[in-house]
């Protein structure tokens, strides 16, 4: 059971400036207008000591932002993007941090606070002043780990919020009430109206957040992309029993994104959403070999199934192990990290310069198979040499190569 974060005030206050003198990103205040308000995660994240997270810098200006970006860009030279021209938002990149500016939504900064997706994201910071401004009791939800949105349409209105507060349920130890859950699930298909690159980046965020297992079952069970594909081909019994004891911690972070990304979307949303290219193509491989590993074990593999695996995910082979056996995974995990090992990391010993060479053949598919081959049984230790390499090959040719009269 959680316990209740410590929310005093003034600690917090003394905490964001302290915070804002030691991160060097101070030297713009001077530069910012009576009433800017530093908003949104950095606060979140600074009392949750979450200190990975303090280079995303968040303010409102009460008019102007864009032109403010662009003078102290120019003044400092950090580069200036223009996010959204007509809600009149802009980005300045230091080396260090990023700090998004925007002109304040309504007449006040209530009225901004009060606009945003969940209360942990309405505190506001006074930069003059030093003051927190809480007028939603942000504070008190973020001490009781719990995601609260005051007002609906605050999400309808962006309906990208909604795929947020998974979002934070995946990168927090906080709990989603249930009738957020529910209206939620009553709203999903407003996702459509949001392009393909802000759900792209949401997920993304989702998958590598701490609780993303918590967060992926959720959005299953809710069936939040069923706009957009069914759910009866996604196999969620996969999910519910991830093992990473035997995984490196960078491997997690590299591999099981992944993973999840194979088992929360089917393979037409990947590519609908335009997901990279390395993406779709490895959730491709991913669940070609998870439904080969669902209709037999991976003992019963033959030596050419065992091949064309390591082959084909060489590279991403650990996103697969997490559907291997608990007592199948560290061996697999330790022969995929020696570089050296024949079948985990397929090889040959000749090349098809070699095999023309020495077999007189020409490019096509013959002299591709014949490489695939060799590299099998060099993989095998069938063939340890080059001499036996092109014994060998000389016996396939034998066998395989088209016969004329």
């Amino acid at each position: 059971m959680k316990s209740n974060l410590v929310i005093n005030y003034q600690n917090i206050e003394n905490k964001i400036s302290q915070s804002i003198k030691n991160n060097n990103w101070g030297f713009i205040l001077e530069e910012l207008p009576l009433g800017s308000i530093l908003v949104g995660g950095y606060i979140r994240d600074l009392i949750l000591e979450n200190n990975n997270n303090l280079y995303d810098i968040d303010i409102v200006v009460p008019d102007n932002a864009l032109d403010i970006c662009k003078k102290i860009s120019e003044k400092y030279n950090g580069r200036f993007i223009v996010l959204d021209e007509i809600r009149n938002v802009g980005r300045i990149i230091f080396q260090e941090f990023v700090i998004d500016i925007a002109s304040r939504v309504g007449d006040t900064i209530i009225q901004d606070l009060e606009s945003r997706d969940l209360t942990i994201n309405s505190i506001g910071f006074h930069l003059h002043q030093k003051k927190i401004i809480d007028p939603l009791s942000g504070l008190n939800d973020l001490s009781q780990y719990k995601l609260n949105c005051p007002n609906k349409n605050n999400l309808i209105n962006d309906p990208l919020r909604i795929l947020r507060c998974l979002r934070f349920y995946a990168e927090y130890n906080f709990e989603l009430d249930l009738n957020l859950i529910i209206f939620i699930k009553e709203n999903k298909r407003l996702l459509r109206e949001v392009s393909v690159e802000r759900i792209i980046y949401e997920l993304r965020k989702i998958f590598r957040g701490k609780r993303a297992l918590k967060a992926l079952l959720l959005i299953n069970k809710i069936e939040l992309f069923d706009w957009l594909q069914k759910y009866e081909n996604l196999s969620f019994a996969n999910i519910t029993d991830v093992n990473f004891n035997n995984f490196k911690k960078t491997e997690v972070e590299r591999f099981l994104p992944l993973y999840y990304l194979s088992e929360a979307l089917e393979q037409v949303a990947i590519k609908k959403l335009k997901f990279s290219k390395f993406e779709i193509s490895s959730s491709k491989s991913i669940k070609k070999w998870r439904t080969k590993l669902m209709n037999k074990s991976i003992i019963k593999f033959s030596d050419y199934e065992r091949f064309e695996l390591h082959l084909e995910m060489e590279n991403i082979l650990p996103a697969f192990i997490f559907y291997l056996p608990t007592e199948y995974q560290n061996d697999w995990l330790i022969r995929w990290r020696n570089q050296d090992d024949k079948l985990f990391h397929p090889c040959n010993l000749v090349n098809g310069n070699n095999l023309k060479s020495h077999l007189k053949l020409n490019d096509g598919p013959i002299l591709g198979h014949l490489l695939k081959y060799l590299s099998k049984e060099y993989a095998y230790e069938r063939i340890t040499n080059f001499d036996e390499a092109i014994y060998e090959a000389k016996q396939w040719i034998q066998q395989n190569a088209p016969k004329y009269d």
